[in-house]
């Protein structure tokens, strides 16, 4: 199943590495459409914009809502390079997306099971599958590369 999903994550780190020219943290998302065509894309903007709820998944969802003139996203596919936090996680419970599927895990902000678990809650009137660690390597490389080079650790 995680195959599937190649494809569209690779969307997902081309805009990762887009964030890269302006200082932000390399993530990346796109939403998918039933049909697998992509109707919103985005990467983080916080230092670009200046914007706190500038995250990938936020600028995306925000994108694929303007596509289809609606902000319900019904049977849609969000895809990010990172787990989502909190706030990008109650998002995509808010825009009813059908599925979530990320590449790696976020220890430090994660709200899809590793710090939390929005997305799963019973208590919420919507719950995306969700499929985790598809290409999650290359995820974490991009984001321990940037972190390291921010840090002045350069790694070999």
């Amino acid at each position: 199943m995680v195959g599937q999903w190649d494809a569209a994550m690779g969307a997902a780190l081309t805009e990762a590495r887009a964030a890269l020219a302006t200082g932000d943290v390399p993530i990346g998302a796109v939403v998918l459409s039933p049909a697998g065509i992509v109707l919103g894309a985005g990467r983080n903007v916080r230092e670009a914009e200046g914007d706190p709820t500038g995250h990938a998944e936020v600028v995306a969802l925000r994108s694929a809502a303007a596509t289809l003139g609606a902000w319900r996203l019904d049977g849609c596919t969000l895809v990010v390079t990172l787990e989502p936090c909190t706030m990008c996680a109650g998002a995509a419970v808010l825009a009813r997306v059908e599925r979530l599927v990320f590449g790696a895990f976020d220890s430090k902000a994660g709200a899809v099971g590793s710090l939390w678990d929005v997305v799963r809650d019973r208590r919420l009137n919507h719950r995306p599958e969700v499929v985790s660690g598809v290409r999650a390597a290359e995820s974490s490389e991009l984001l321990d590369g940037f972190f390291a080079e921010h840090r002045g650790t350069v790694r070999p």
